[in-house]
């Protein structure tokens, strides 16, 4: 079978879904009943285009200018939808956690072999990010325990695996290499480690850094998904990495053209496109700005490739979004600055994010460092080093991506 033919099977199998979804929320939804007709469209036809393609992908930027516009959810939430929790990603953009709502992270950590009797460390953070709920939410699907780790305090978490029997991670790769040697370096029991599984996301997870992790914790794996939408795929634990990641069941996920927003069905990179079967809040055709293309799997199912790459100047740093707008606004109009670049470099697997400052001589260097690294830990949520420097040597803009994924 081709990738053609496995992506139309699904398509068909999902489109009853789609169309509800869609006639939900142009009926309960005036923000959506909006997007409609700001396309010149209307629900018989989007309804009646391949994967929904009659409506223009939703960006996560004009997602953002809309709740700018309409505060606090740019009016695509459903005036008796029940809220539980609201997080905040960098835009800021709001995202609305609904009563009942399914991340579907569980999908992915029961197919690890998670269960009823694991004990997991959540390492994402649980302060105006969704991840370390989602992550909780879906371990308590399927029945195991949560250590709250969060971010940091790496020492008091690489005890707890020992204290507590920790058997699951979930959290970056890198953290879970900065655990393992934190747990070796305080000397703790190696009789008391039984860390076996682990469902990383959020940066790559090349072949050196899998090889060292596997040493430690024999059975990692690698999921994607957005603080926007949850679960989209993830790497089967019954198969060796390599064979692409299967679709979460609950959602639609496509690959699409960037600029058009065609559907691409024959393994042509394009931009991973989202539909939720959630009429209340509806990210109907949601561009994640993801880059992805199709594979078959071993058992003639579509898959995804990973990500691999960024649509336009975003890029992921320690799990994080960081786009140039957002350096711009923390750094422009700073006194003592003359010029300044942030530089992300990967050292020993860890991502490390350097603002590189031409002084202009006002403010004195030691001073000009620490007020930066404040200004830039409260305004970005990224701890930073400062150095200044003569000169910003090669690069263009406000960011250089400097990293090494082999």
């Amino acid at each position: 079978m081709s990738i053609e033919a496995a992506l139309r099977q699904r398509a068909e199998r999902l489109a009853p879904a789609l169309a509800e979804v869609v006639r939900g929320a142009a009926e309960r939804v005036p923000g959506f009943a909006a997007r409609l007709a700001e396309a010149g469209t209307d629900v018989d036809e989007v309804c009646g285009s391949p994967s929904l393609s009659a409506l223009p992908v939703l960006s996560k930027d004009e997602l953002v200018e809309r709740q700018q516009a309409d505060p606090p959810h740019g009016g695509l939430l459903a005036p008796d939808a029940q809220v539980a929790r609201w997080f905040q990603s960098p835009g800021p953009l709001y995202e609305p956690q609904l009563v009942g709502a399914d991340w579907r992270w569980g999908q992915a950590l029961g197919d690890l072999g998670v269960g009823e009797g694991d004990i997991v460390l959540n390492c994402f953070g649980y302060h105006l990010s969704p991840a370390g709920a989602m992550f909780e939410h879906g371990a308590h699907a399927v029945g195991a325990a949560v250590v709250a780790g969060g971010i940091g305090n790496q020492e008091l978490q690489a005890r707890a695996i020992g204290d507590l029997g920790v058997t699951a991670y979930t959290g970056l790769p890198s953290y879970l290499k900065a655990l393992t040697e934190h747990y070796d370096k305080a000397g703790l029991p190696t009789e008391n480690w039984r860390l076996e599984r682990a469902l990383v996301t959020a940066e790559p997870l090349p072949d050196s850094l899998r090889e060292l992790l596997t040493q430690r914790v024999p059975h990692v794996r690698m999921a994607y998904g957005t603080g926007e939408t949850g679960l989209l795929a993830w790497e089967p634990a019954e198969e060796e990495p390599g064979n692409g990641l299967i679709l979460a069941a609950g959602v639609d996920v496509q690959v699409c053209a960037i600029g058009t927003g065609e559907p691409l069905m024959d393994g042509t990179e394009g931009e991973v496109v989202v539909t939720l079967f959630r009429p209340d809040y509806p990210l109907i055709r949601f561009g994640t700005g993801d880059l992805s293309a199709w594979m078959l799997g071993p058992d003639g199912s579509p898959r995804l490739k990973g990500v691999l790459g960024r649509v336009g100047a975003a890029v992921k740093v320690k799990g994080m979004f960081l786009h140039p707008r957002q350096v711009t606004s923390v750094m422009d109009g700073v006194s003592g600055v003359a010029d300044y670049r942030f530089a992300i470099d990967r050292v020993d697997h860890v991502d490390q994010l350097t603002c590189l400052v031409v002084a202009d001589g006002s403010v004195p260097a030691e001073e000009l460092a620490s007020s930066l690294a404040t200004r830039i830990r409260e305004g970005l949520r990224f701890r930073i080093q400062v150095q200044v420097v003569d000169d910003l040597g090669e690069g263009e803009g406000p960011m250089v991506d400097r990293r090494d994924w082999s």
